[in-house]
């Protein structure tokens, strides 16, 4: 029996370069991922999510969830929302990945990241760039548009984990998307896992 709910990070991305990424910020900060649910063609449904995440030897839980580029909710969006839904799971953030191309969702954030680590109130896009016709702090993303429907405490803005030309690199210790999640510790009152 659970005595409190398990803190988790939402992560909108989940494909092999971003599993990387956010396994080495995991690492970096003392924190548990889930690296199961990462890729467009998992076949887990939420409560198997749910059950992995509470395996997790401590919190917080880094989670991604992947959808392929694929357009309307498919199994990644409908994941994020059982999981984050779930009464034994408290959503202490999210990280918002940003894509370029059309048909895409976009949600308010309250910061973004940008490829020199910068913490800026601008919309990037998935190079980490900000995208300087853009007005207001939105991010736009494949998965993204689910965290609408969700009452998240943190949601910041990032590019592409684990490339944003090279800035994010897992060989490089993925410090884009490590200081991103360090943030969303810092604003959650965390100070490491």
């Amino acid at each position: 029996m659970i005595s409190k709910p398990i803190r988790v990070i939402l992560v909108t991305d989940g494909d092999d370069v971003a599993k990387r990424a956010i396994e080495v910020a995991a690492k970096n900060l003392n924190l548990r991922c889930i690296s199961l649910s990462a890729g467009s063609n998992n076949f887990f449904t939420g409560e198997e999510l749910v059950n992995f995440i509470k395996e997790a030897k401590w919190d917080p839980v880094l989670v991604m969830f992947d959808d392929g580029g694929k357009w309307g909710e498919g199994n990644g969006e409908q994941n994020l929302l059982y999981v984050a839904n779930h009464p034994d799971i408290n959503v202490i953030g999210a990280l918002a990945v940003a894509s370029n191309g059309d048909r895409l969702r976009c949600i308010n954030v309250d910061c973004s990241i940008d490829n020199k680590g910068n913490f800026i109130s601008s919309p990037i896009d998935k190079h980490g760039e900000i995208k300087a016709n853009d007005k207001g702090n939105h991010i736009c993303g494949d998965t993204v548009g689910v965290l609408n429907k969700l009452n998240i405490p943190i949601v910041i803005g990032i590019g592409d984990l684990g490339k944003m030309n090279g800035a994010d690199k897992p060989e490089s210790g993925a410090p884009i998307t490590t200081a991103a999640i360090k943030e969303i510790l810092k604003r959650s009152g965390i100070s490491d896992g």
